[in-house]
C-alpha cells in the first residue's frame, strides 16, 4: 500500500525538477540592476531543504523532505501518537489510557487539526477546542514563571472524566471596533471579551489573570530550535540602541531537563525551551497526561475528585513513557515548512519590498542560519526564511493580556513565525489569526499591532489601496 511519505517523495520528484529549472533561469536572466533583479535564489524554500511542495489540506503534516529513512520510521511512529485518542484509565489495553482527570482535548491532532491552527468558537454555544486559556495570580512559581490560580490551576480545563467535574464553562464575545485607512476606506476590527461561568469550585481569584490562546502550526519547530542561542541572542536590542522604536529581548525560562534557566523559543510568550517541554506540558495541561518531565497531575487542592482519580499507564510510572515522549518530539521536530507559491509573482515582489519599507521585517526576520541539533542532521545547517526572531516584544495595550510569564510582561509576545500563514485557510478552513484569533484576516492582524510595531502598523494604514493589496499578497504567500 502506497503510503504518505512515498506519497510524498514521488510528488517532490516531479515537483524538484521544475523548481530546479526555475531557479536556474532566475539565476541566468539576472540583472546587474538591483532594482530590476529577481528573487533571491532559495526564496521560495522557507524550510531550506527541509521544504515541501504541498498546497492540499495536508501541506503541514508531512515530514522533512531531507528525512533519512531512519528519521522517517520515527516521525510515522510520532505521527501516531500525535494523532491517538487517549481514554480514561483504566482501559482494557494500557498505553493510551490516563486521559484527565480534567482536560481540554483527547489527542494532540484535535487542537492542532492537521498539524494546523487552532481557532475560537465561530457561533455561540461552541466548545473552545483549540483555544485555550492560561490562569494564574499576581507573583511567581519557585523557578520564576507564573503562579498558578489557586482553585484552577494554570490553565482552565473545561472537560473531566466520569466522576470527576469540569472546571466550568467560558465563552467569548466580540465588540466590533471601526477604523478607515488613510484613503477613507472603512474597516473593523473585533475586540474579545471572555466570560467563565458554572465554575465548579466557585469564583476565580478576584486578582486572577486569563490569557486565551490558539494553538499554533506545527511546522519547522526543529528548525526554530536548531537556531543558534548567540544568533536569537544578537538580535535583541533591549535598550533600543539604535533609536529605531524596535527593541526585542529573550524570554529566559526554566529549562527541567537542564534544572536551570535558558532561552524561551516557543509558545506565544517564548515560554518553553525545547520543543520537548513544549510537548510534555501540552499534554499535561491539554489532556492531563503525565510524563517524566511533568509528573505530577494538574489538580489543585481543592479539586478532590480530580486528586483521587485513577492514573494510567504502568503502576507508579508516568502516563506518557519516554518513548511516546521521544516519538511525539521527534515527530514535532521534523514537520516541513511548505515553499512559498507565487514568489516570482510581481505583485508579491513588490508587497515583500513594502513589508521591509514598512520595518516590518525588522521583527519578522526574513532569513536566519541554523546550526547543529544533535540528533536531528536534516534540520542543521540549513537556511531558513522563518520570520521571526523569536523575541518578545511589546505589541501596546490592545493586544496586551496583562499576564507575565517568566520575564515576559503582560504586553510582551514572541514575534510569531510567518512560515506557512498563507496556507492555514487551505489546511485550517479559517483565517483567524493572532494569539487568540481575533483578526479575521491578514489585514485585521496588521492592524491589531501597537506598542513597538505601532510605526508598521500606521504605514500600512497609510498606504495607498493597491499598496496594501500588494502587501497582503506577500503575506499569502508565506
Amino acid at each position: 500500500m502506497e503510503t504518505r511519505s512515498s506519497r510524498t517523495e514521488s510528488f517532490l520528484r516531479r515537483a524538484l525538477l521544475p523548481t530546479a529549472l526555475l531557479a536556474a533561469l532566475v539565476a541566468a536572466c539576472s540583472s546587474s540592476d538591483e532594482e530590476n533583479a529577481g528573487p533571491e535564489p532559495g526564496t521560495e524554500l522557507l524550510g531550506g531543504q527541509t521544504t515541501v511542495f504541498d498546497v492540499s489540506r495536508s501541506a503541514f503534516a508531512f515530514p522533512a523532505r531531507n528525512l533519512d529513512d531512519a528519521a522517517r520510521n520515527a516521525f510515522s511512529l510520532g505521527d501516531h501518537f500525535f494523532n491517538r485518542n487517549w481514554v480514561t484509565a483504566p482501559a482494557s489495553i494500557s498505553g493510551n489510557d490516563g486521559l484527565g482527570p480534567t482536560y481540554n482535548a483527547t489527542s494532540c491532532s484535535a487542537c492542532h487539526f492537521k498539524d494546523g491552527r487552532g481557532a475560537p468558537p465561530t457561533q455561540a454555544g461552541e466548545r473552545f477546542l483549540g483555544l485555550l486559556v492560561r490562569l494564574s495570580v499576581p507573583g511567581t512559581d519557585a523557578h520564576g514563571g507564573p503562579a498558578n490560580e489557586p482553585v484552577y490551576g494554570g490553565q482552565f480545563n473545561p472537560l473531566g472524566i466520569l466522576g470527576v467535574p469540569a472546571e466550568g464553562d467560558v465563552a467569548v464575545q466580540y465588540d466590533e471596533v471601526p477604523g478607515q485607512y488613510a484613503d477613507g476606506e472603512p474597516y473593523s476590527l473585533r475586540r474579545p471579551t471572555y466570560v467563565f461561568s458554572n465554575l465548579a469550585f466557585g469564583p476565580l481569584s478576584p486578582d486572577v489573570l486569563t490569557s486565551p490562546r490558539v494553538a499554533p502550526s506545527m511546522i519547522g519547530l526543529g528548525l526554530l530550535e536548531a537556531i543558534p542561542e548567540d544568533v536569537v541572542r544578537g538580535m535583541a536590542d533591549a535598550d533600543d540602541r539604535d533609536g529605531d522604536g524596535i527593541s526585542g529581548r529573550p524570554n529566559d525560562v526554566w529549562n527541567i531537563r537542564q534544572g536551570r534557566a535558558t532561552l524561551g523559543r516557543f509558545g506565544w510568550k517564548a515560554n518553553q525551551p525545547t520543543v520537548e517541554q513544549q510537548v510534555a506540558g501540552a499534554f499535561l495541561g491539554d489532556l492531563g497526561i503525565t510524563s517524566s518531565i511533568d509528573p505530577e497531575e494538574n489538580c489543585p487542592p481543592a479539586q478532590e475528585a480530580c486528586r483521587n482519580a485513577p492514573s494510567g499507564g504502568e503502576p507508579g510510572a508516568p502516563e506518557l513513557s519516554d518513548q511516546k515522549l521521544t516519538a511525539v518530539t521527534a515527530y514535532s521536530l521534523t514537520l516541513a515548512v511548505p515553499s512559498r507559491r507565487n514568489w516570482m509573482d510581481a505583485k508579491v515582489q513588490r508587497g515583500e519590498k513594502l513589508f521591509a519599507e514598512a520595518k516590518c521585517a525588522s521583527c519578522h526576520v526574513p532569513k536566519i542560519q541554523t546550526g547543529d541539533l544533535p540528533g536531528y542532521p536534516a534540520v542543521s545547517r540549513q537556511t531558513i526564511r522563518p520570520f521571526t526572531d523569536l523575541l518578545l516584544h511589546d505589541m501596546g495595550p490592545e493586544l496586551a493580556d496583562n499576564r507575565p510569564d517568566f520575564a515576559a510582561t503582560g504586553t510582551e509576545w514572541r514575534t510569531a513565525p510567518l512560515w506557512g500563514v498563507g496556507l492555514v485557510k487551505s489546511v485550517n478552513k479559517h483565517t483567524f489569526l493572532l494569539h487568540d484569533g481575533r483578526a479575521r484576516g491578514f489585514a485585521e492582524a496588521v492592524l491589531w499591532h501597537g506598542g513597538e510595531a505601532a510605526a508598521a502598523r500606521d504605514a500600512f494604514r497609510a498606504m495607498p489601496k493597491a499598496d496594501r493589496e500588494a502587501l497582503l499578497a506577500f503575506l499569502e504567500d508565506l
